[in-house]
């Protein structure tokens, strides 16, 4: 019998059946480093937060839409039938249709909820509002939406830089430096949006060590670049690494090494830089003296790097996390800038990556192919609005907002209609959002566990794990294309949301639109067949659709080629232009300069972050807190199962602090701690190390917090982390950092986010568990 897959975003998994009637995920045996994570979704420890039937919260239920919102995460919920769930979902998508427009539906989803493209939550909501009349949509992601605005003014599309970034082994053959701002975090690198299928960063760093290559990392926390070599750690001020790139650019200038010719041929506005850098322009040159008193990196050091960059093939790389700050565009067109001036932009081994390990798939050689894709038709309704910005679309409906360079409004949201994503995890300053959601009239999830999003809804549709349906999973280079078999029944009364939207689109009147007479099968069939087509037109060959389910698995590893990024511009830009305004790599931009955003100008700059403007401000919260990705979960998914319990202490997250700031605040390494600001207080485990900076602090996102408490037991820094945008010309997240205090907790609260809600059956018995 073949063998029989599923898959996640942190890897594939080869199903067993042991003989007991348990099924068990096994790692994919095709795997050098398979990831851990999700190994134990099937247990029963994760089983018990599972929401088991439809739930209506009890005021809800009892008087109606918009009944006591303020009560949205801490009253109890009363579980029904399936019939009367879907009868009451439909009527209020009925009555706000009727009463106020499709504009007043908000269709939220933030992917990542199945690694399956047909069961591709996102796609299955927007298909469904879709046909129905609309939605109000986002757009951007919270990962990465300042470079995802910013990049195509400068080189092009962000999805299209990615795919096309040069292959690990190219690194490893012809890369001798490699100068990387906020590491190479294998912990991130886990995942890809479709599923990751041989985990490659691990053993590519370690074979570019091998090869050689020298290792720098410019980033506040040593451990997040690790090789199987000596890796240089150079410590960092959180939000200031473009003060660095800056006084790099200054040396190369003043000491004659920049690249002109590159420049001249490949490049617009490098004379604008060029006057920023040195001071002709603003009266202020970026030395490496000015880049230290603001980044803490010493100047001979800078002085040092760039002579080493200039002297030897070097590949600068940036994480994601620097572009998720205030001005987060800088630092991503900071890091092209400087790869311009130094000159090997496109020769192999050279140039700039924006954001190796961010994802498995950046650095690798596979094709890049078009994968199956659920169609979500056409959205009538026009309005949008950035993702991060949600909280200021229910708070202040009407409002004006820029997005590059252009001015929108908000809508007034009645409905909030969620699939997929735990706004609970990533927006920041949880207690504003809180707020914010008891606006709407009426708020509904499709959820697999009780967590706080499920939690401050007020109807929320039980639905399937990824394990637990048929689909087939895809990633765009990750080499793979698997047919995940449906590993485990449903538990308990949960439903695939086809099955939910089809049964609501029957309701409504538009159930023909929706499945298009389809059934599951019928859809994976249609979907694997455009794969079919793109493959051909790549010249690979694929079995039919019955040939590929029963073997279960498509590998395109022979395919694999060498890339080298931006080779055929950089030989001839004239014949290959980038998708820029000019056809060139600009580091003066007329376009966003046109936009007149003051924090966002026309080319690379140094902005200080606004918490930094306010002295009282920086005084009363001294450290800067850093929230990157959690290692044993993808953002909040399956914070309650073992694998990411693990790495808890006593149900709280860890939080990294300097030696020197826990000895002066009297804090010794496994005290509770409080760290706090003016938004909010959560409590968190120390762990003391020389690791990080002295003057910051680290603790990952997506540990779950009790919307029915005021103080966070549990670690989550986004109750700290400020609601304010990267730009206005960008609106992305800057969640990396905020400032706060921190001190021993003289009385620890007892976490409780891992429990179920009160729930009340329909006859009337609540439920104790």
């Amino acid at each position: 019998m073949a063998t029989r897959y599923t898959a996640s975003h942190w890897g594939l998994y080869e199903i067993e059946e042991p003989g007991n009637g348990r099924p068990e995920l096994r790692p994919f045996s095709g795997d050098p480093d398979p990831s851990p994570i999700g190994l134990d979704q099937l247990g029963n420890a994760v089983a018990r937060l599972r929401v088991a039937r439809p739930a209506i919260r009890r005021s809800f239920l009892e008087k109606g839409p918009g009944a006591r919102p303020d009560q949205r995460g801490r009253e109890p919920f009363v579980e029904v039938s399936w019939e009367e769930a879907l009868d009451l979902v439909a009527g209020e998508l009925t009555r706000i249709r009727a009463e106020h427009g499709n504009e007043a539906i908000f269709g939220g989803s933030y992917g990542w909820s199945s690694a399956g493209r047909f069961h591709h939550a996102q796609s299955q909501v927007h298909r469904f509002l879709n046909t129905i009349g609309g939605y109000v949509r986002h757009v951007d992601t919270y990962s990465l939406a300042a470079g995802r605005v910013i990049m195509p003014h400068v080189v092009g599309p962000i999805d299209d830089l990615h795919a096309e970034h040069t292959s690990w082994d190219v690194l490893a053959a012809h890369t001798r430096l490699f100068v990387s701002f906020g590491g190479v975090p294998l912990k991130n690198s886990r995942v890809s949006p479709g599923g990751a299928g041989r985990h490659r960063v691990k053993e590519a760093l370690a074979a570019m060590a091998a090869r050689g290559t020298r290792f720098i990392n410019i980033s506040p926390v040593r451990e997040n670049l690790v090789t199987d070599g000596d890796v240089e750690w150079i410590p960092i001020r959180p939000n200031t690494d473009i003060s660095v790139m800056l006084a790099l650019a200054y040396q190369l200038f003043m000491t004659g090494q920049a690249d002109e010719a590159f420049l001249a041929r490949c490049c617009v506005g490098g004379d604008a830089f060029r006057d920023y850098v040195l001071g002709l322009s603003d009266g202020t040159a970026k030395t490496p003296t000015w880049a230290e008193t603001l980044s803490g990196v010493p100047a001979a050091r800078i002085i040092e790097l760039a002579q080493e960059m200039a002297g030897t093939r070097t590949l600068l790389n940036v994480a994601w996390s620097l572009q998720r700050a205030e001005h987060g565009e800088q630092p991503f067109w900071g890091i092209v800038a400087l790869a311009c001036v130094l000159g090997q932009v496109g020769l192999p081994g050279g140039g700039f990556g924006l954001g190796y390990g961010a994802m498995n798939a950046i650095g690798s050689p596979h094709p890049r192919l078009k994968g199956p894709s659920l169609p979500q038709g056409h959205n009538p309704v026009t309005t949008f609005i950035p993702v991060a910005r949600i909280a200021d679309m229910l708070l202040n409906p009407g409002d004006r907002f820029t997005y590059e360079g252009k001015t929108y409004r908000y809508p007034d949201i009645r409905l909030i209609y969620w699939a997929g994503g735990n706004p609970y995890h990533h927006h920041q300053d949880l207690a504003r959002l809180r707020r914010a959601w008891a606006k709407p009239d009426t708020i509904i999830v499709h959820e697999q566990f009780w967590n706080a999003h499920a939690r401050m809804a007020d109807i929320v549709l039980p639905a399937t794990l990824a394990a637990e349906r048929n689909d087939i999973a895809f990633a765009t280079r990750e080499g793979v294309l698997v047919a995940m078999h449906k590993a485990a029944s449903a538990h308990a009364e949960a439903r695939d949301d086809f099955a939910i939207f089809s049964d609501l689109a029957g309701r409504l009147g538009a159930g023909a639109a929706f499945t298009e007479g389809l059934d599951e099968r019928a859809w994976l069939a249609r979907l694997y067949e455009t794969f079919v087509a793109s493959a051909e037109a790549n010249g690979i060959v694929v079995p039919d659709f019955p040939t590929f389910w029963e073997r279960g698995f498509i590998d395109l590893a022979t395919y694999d080629h060498p890339v080298v990024f931006l080779d055929e511009f950089r030989r001839d830009p004239v014949a290959h232009p980038r998708p820029t305004s000019s056809g060139r790599i600009e580091l003066f931009s007329a376009t966003v300069a046109a936009a007149g955003a003051a924090d966002c100008p026309g080319h690379p700059a140094w902005l200080p972050p606004t918490e930094w403007l306010g002295a009282p401000a920086a005084a009363h919260w001294p450290i800067h807190l850093v929230s990157d990705q959690p290692a044993r979960r993808l953002h909040s998914q399956l914070d309650h199962a073992p694998w990411s319990v693990a790495g808890k202490a006593g149900g709280r997250e860890v939080v990294l602090i300097n030696t020197m700031d826990a000895a002066a605040r009297d804090i010794a390494d496994g005290d509770v701690v409080e760290i706090f600001n003016g938004r909010g207080t959560v409590q968190a485990v120390a762990a003391v190390s020389e690791d990080i900076v002295a003057g910051a602090a680290r603790l990952a996102t997506g540990a779950w917090i009790d919307p029915a408490e005021d103080i966070d037991a549990h670690g989550n820094p986004n109750v700290l982390t400020a609601d304010r945008p990267a730009s206005s010309f960008s609106q992305g997240c800057a969640a990396l950092s905020c400032l706060v205090e921190i001190r021993r907790c003289a009385a620890p609260l007892p976490p409780t986010a891992h429990k179920l809600p009160p729930l009340i059956h329909d006859n009337g018995v609540r439920n104790a568990r």
